[in-house]
């Protein structure tokens, strides 16, 4: 563990105590884990990456990631919220007020990401949404979609169109109880069914010009720099904890479950042991690249950029291989609730589908490795 033995300690006892209890449930009913979230924030988990001037843990990307790796082993959809609060609170770090930072570092503060909007999807990176002058004010006015923990998160870090300068994107921080924001719609989705993803809307909401982060027209700088690595890393390391749970899963059932006129368990069948073996060597080489990520982050390499846009591709396309090959080597008993593998194989799709989608991360890549501008017509 990377961050301090008092938190890893906590974090282990909330999973076990609270997570993991909660978890089918969340799943069933679809509901916002909001018990899990409030005995994460008391234990300090919440304010473990804000800085130690207002009071966090002061915790950098490789603790995010195992934190958000273990809640993944329980429930992916409080793991999802925690990766968003965490990429959230990295922009807030850079630029937010100070008071609102301490409340996070309290754990007292739930923030998420509001980029993606109905008019542009899945690419974040250029907003539709508009930011217009208002005397000492700013006026909002946008259609997001699945923004995750609407309505129970306390802020959003949002993306608009720039006021006045040139480039695509200006960062606001935009509490959760601004008149003129709404919540449009509900998520009864596949998987990750308690993230609280649902479609937000402003309507003439307005914030001050101080609550921008960062400068006018410089948002997509902050995404990219500031935002992007910590979402990146978080939801491979989702991922990776959603592996470590099913091949648990699945090495249980195979070793209890026994062929009776064979006098074997599962376990002692070769393919089944092939299948099992190629679940652990992809979660073990997905291990390996995130960690090659953060520390290609933590020692400046030259490659760090390329490493982060690289992870959640590998980890998310690796995820569905394995909880795919486990709802195969359970089968007909992976279709029963009870038994976890199903819940897994449905949480783990949404890593393809969230942006950056898998396909647009290859893109990046192949642009990155060609030469290319990481956005643009080319």
């Amino acid at each position: 563990m990377s961050y301090s033995t008092s938190y890893a300690d906590a974090l282990t006892s909330v999973i076990e105590d609270v997570v993991a209890p909660n978890a089918t449930v969340t799943d069933v009913t679809a509901e916002f884990p909001r018990t899990n979230i409030a005995a994460l924030g008391a234990a300090g988990i919440l304010g473990v990456c804000s800085a130690a001037d207002v009071g966090g843990g002061g915790e950098g990307p490789r603790a995010a990631a195992e934190i958000v790796e273990g809640l993944a082993t329980a429930c992916a959809s409080t793991a999802m919220v925690v990766t968003m609060h965490f990429a959230a609170t990295a922009a807030l770090e850079a630029h937010g007020p100070e008071a609102v930072r301490s409340e996070i570092a309290a754990g007292n503060h739930l923030s998420t990401l509001a980029f993606s909007e109905a008019g542009s999807r899945s690419h974040f990176w250029a907003p539709v949404s508009t930011a217009t002058a208002a005397g000492d004010a700013v006026r909002l006015d946008a259609a997001k979609s699945w923004v995750t923990s609407a309505g129970e998160a306390d802020s959003y870090v949002w993306s608009s169109r720039p006021v006045a300068a040139d480039g695509p994107m200006t960062l606001w921080y935009v509490p959760a109880d601004s008149p003129g924001l709404s919540i449009a719609g509900g998520f009864d989705g596949l998987g990750l069914r308690g993230n609280g993803s649902f479609p937000v809307r402003a309507d003439g909401v307005t914030v001050p010009v101080a609550d921008r982060l960062g400068d006018d027209g410089a948002g997509l700088d902050v995404a990219l720099g500031a935002v992007l690595p910590w979402f990146l890393l978080c939801s491979a390391s989702m991922s990776l904890g959603l592996m470590r749970a099913v091949i648990a899963e699945t090495v249980a059932h195979v070793t209890a479950t026994r062929f009776e006129h064979l006098d074997q368990s599962l376990a002692q069948q070769v393919t089944t042991r092939a299948d099992v073996a190629r679940m652990q060597i992809l979660a073990d080489s997905t291990q390996a690249v995130i960690n090659d990520a953060l520390t290609a982050i933590e020692t400046a390499r030259e490659d760090a950029m390329l490493r982060v846009l690289e992870v959640k591709a590998v980890a998310g396309e690796a995820s569905i291989a394995v909880t795919d090959l486990a709802m195969k080597v359970c089968g007909g008993a992976a279709f029963r609730r009870e038994l976890g593998v199903e819940r897994r194989f449905r949480d783990a799709r949404a890593a393809r589908v969230m942006a950056p989608t898998t396909d647009a991360l290859h893109d990046f890549v192949g642009r990155a490795i060609t030469g290319l501008p990481l956005l643009g017509d080319a």
